[in-house]
């Protein structure tokens, strides 16, 4: 039978060092920790040898009275905690009271320490399980600590550490997590006798990021400042065009502590959804401020893991900054501004006709009448992105055929039809043509104006002589308090026939115009996706598809039916499809069906949802190309749908739908400005 022992000091304290000191870098961040909890501004770090050979962490805090300095070393020792209650709000770094003990049982350690009320500081020596050694010593206030010979008496830990470059960039990624997260003090890190950098210590993230991480990457970042349910998030995130290939500089902390939190991770990421390419990760340096009592530090010895009370909160916080701070930095100069929830996106057609049919043609004739819908109500009439007075529409007369039925007719004028587009959840009826996109029956706040597109038809005769005249009313633009006027658009062409190059604003900008497209035929899918009306083939389509494919279809045949597709198994391998969805009428069905199906078997390798993979490929499939021939008025459209909608910045792969120069950074590429 064995016999029970109680091991002996020594043995004990290594066993619980092991715990705490894995490497250097654990004795830097714990001793780093404890500069900041002293209330420091200025703390400096030197390593040598990896950090395997000599550590000294100096700061300029309240230090450590000579009658205490010897208890700092006891095990749970520790000024920041005295009852089970405080565990249940953490302020500190530190609280365990484990970290100066565990690293005298493994090394050499030299600590001096004075208050800066004090003349004379204490100098304390330690080594391992022997008796500390403390004497008087002058020294500079604060404390000063120097660690040598890590795992010298633990030959077995010493040879699982790796290389001295390997040991010294772990030590350097340490001290650069911290300095980003107090950039209220000064840091400065030393690596075998060189200065690599001090941070200013001003307060300013910006700056501290500048120093550590450097220009390039800073200037890739746009702030963030949100607050949500009490938890606030600021900081700074990378442009989607800033975007890494990993994850590593991704920085969370919470209430000045860096943490590793998949939840904040998941936030990031999905705040990105749409605008990253595949296999691109963002970067961010976020800062969560939260009451201590709604997140557990007390996790893990190494104090690198949390747990917090309300996932979601967390998660919802980081989420909208991101969103926020993407969005204010896509905005566009000029770009209206209201108070309040802004209009929503729902309603915005594709300037290129795809929501109707694609028989609609086009004129590049200035000089023509236009028509409008039928008279709002005085608060929504107004729209400050209107470019010019409205006339009243005519309801057209029941006997009258559809615009779209009538074959184009020589010589016949045409008729530019301006709709103003509610947003969601609007209370007016248009009297349009019918949509497969039933959008238009939503109501959104009083005064938000709408958004415009503009569908062009060919129309025998002219309309009477009173219907080209503008309506007083209509022609006034309203302005909401704190509402700035819409950015101008002028095109002034394309190049390649795939980019088109035009000022929105303040700025000139240059366009790929399918990427465009791309996005607001996918915005329009994904929001309204499950009211695709079905437009029935006149004969069915057999698809021929892999064993693969053709299993696939058949267990997600209700998925395919929310998008307007009513499929059935022909057998075999053969799908027979009965329908498409209907703004996706242009397309020929079985291709559409077989690019959909591919997206399906696509999503589980690209680990992304098979509805998200589909709509991308359906959108990428309509929408206009790089090398097609597009009128004016179709560029026009679609760049004025730009200006007015934030969410068109990305395509759904994540490429830049627009690259954007102000004045002034042309004039530093022509040198006419420093």
């Amino acid at each position: 039978m064995p016999v029970i022992h109680v091991l002996p000091r020594e043995v004990a304290e290594l066993i619980a060092a092991g715990e705490v000191i894995e490497r250097p870098a654990s004795i830097v961040k714990e001793l780093v920790e404890n500069a900041i909890d002293a209330g420091s501004t200025s703390i400096s770090v030197e390593i040598q040898g990896g950090g395997i050979r000599y550590i000294r962490v100096t700061d300029n805090g309240c230090g450590i009275a000579p009658e205490d300095a010897p208890k700092a070393f006891l095990r749970h020792a520790t000024s920041k905690v005295q009852l089970a209650d405080d565990l249940d709000h953490i302020g500190t770094l530190g609280f365990r009271g484990e970290a100066l003990a565990s690293i005298a049982a493994v090394a050499h350690v030299e600590m001096m320490t004075r208050p800066a009320e004090l003349e004379l500081g204490a100098l304390v020596r330690i080594s391992g399980s022997e008796p500390a050694q403390v004497s008087d010593c002058g020294c500079p206030a604060g404390t000063t600590i120097v660690i040598r010979d890590i795992f010298y008496n633990v030959p077995a830990r010493l040879k699982f550490l790796k290389r001295d470059v390997t040991e010294g960039n772990a030590v350097a990624s340490i001290v650069d997590k911290i300095a980003l997260s107090h950039p209220e003090i000064s840091f400065q890190f030393i690596r075998d006798g060189k200065s690599l950098y001090r941070t200013p210590g001003d307060g300013e993230l910006m700056g501290a990021v500048y120093t550590v991480l450097g220009r390039e990457f800073a200037k890739s970042l746009i702030p963030v400042d949100y607050e949500l349910g009490g938890i606030r998030v600021e900081g700074l995130t990378c442009r989607p065009m800033g975007s890494r290939a990993k994850r590593n500089m991704q920085h969370f902390f919470i209430n000045g502590r860096y943490t590793q939190s998949k939840t904040c991770t998941a936030a990031l990421e999905r705040g990105y959804d749409g605008a990253l390419m595949v296999g691109k990760f963002p970067a961010c340096v976020l800062q969560l401020t939260m009451p201590c009592d709604q997140v557990d530090v007390n996790v893990h010895p190494a104090k690198i893991e949390v747990r917090f009370v309300n996932e979601k909160s967390v998660f919802d916080a980081v989420y909208f900054a991101v969103k926020s701070g993407i969005a204010a930095a896509e905005a566009l100069s000029g770009k209206p501004e209201f108070e309040g929830k802004p209009a929503s996106r729902a309603g915005l057609l594709s300037p290129f006709g795809t929501g109707k049919t694609a028989s609609e043609p086009v004129s590049a004739d200035p000089d023509v009448p236009r028509d409008v819908v039928e008279e709002a109500p005085a608060e929504e009439a107004a729209s400050p992105c209107a470019p010019e007075p409205s006339p009243q529409r005519k309801a057209p007369r029941p006997e009258e055929p559809p615009a779209e039925q009538e074959p184009p007719v020589p010589g016949a004028r045409v008729q530019v039809r301006e709709e103003w587009l509610p947003p969601r959840r609007s209370q007016v009826r248009l009297d349009v043509e019918p949509d497969p996109l039933d959008f238009l029956d939503m109501d959104v706040p009083a005064r938000v104006a709408a958004p415009c597109v503009y569908h062009l038809t060919e129309e025998p005769d002219s309309p009477p002589e009173e219907q080209r005249k503008p309506s007083a009313s209509a022609g006034q633009e309203t302005l909401l308090p704190g509402q700035q006027a819409a950015p101008s658009v002028q095109v002034f062409g394309e190049v390649f026939s795939t980019y088109i190059l035009a000022r929105i604003g303040e700025e000139l900008v240059i366009i790929d115009k399918h990427a465009a497209h791309e996005r607001i035929l996918y915005n329009q899918l994904q929001e309204n996706h499950q009211k695709l009306s079905p437009q029935m083939l006149l004969s069915s389509v057999q698809v021929p598809l892999s064993r693969q494919e053709h299993q696939a279809v058949l267990e997600h045949l209700s998925l395919f039916a929310d998008l307007g597709f009513e499929a059935e198994d022909f057998g075999g391998s053969t799908i027979l499809l009965r329908s498409m969805p209907a703004l996706m009428g242009d397309e020929p069905p079985a291709a559409l069906f077989a690019d959909a199906v591919a997206a399906l078997t696509e999503a589980g390798r690209k680990s992304v949802s098979a509805l998200e993979e589909i709509l991308h490929r359906m959108a990428c499939r309509s929408a206009v190309k790089g090398g097609d021939q597009n009128r004016p008025e179709e560029l026009q459209a679609l760049v004025e749908t730009i200006s007015r909608d934030e969410q068109v910045r990305y395509c759904p792969h994540g490429r830049p739908v627009m690259l954007r120069y102000s004045k002034k950074e042309l004039e530093k590429l022509f040198g006419r400005i420093q």
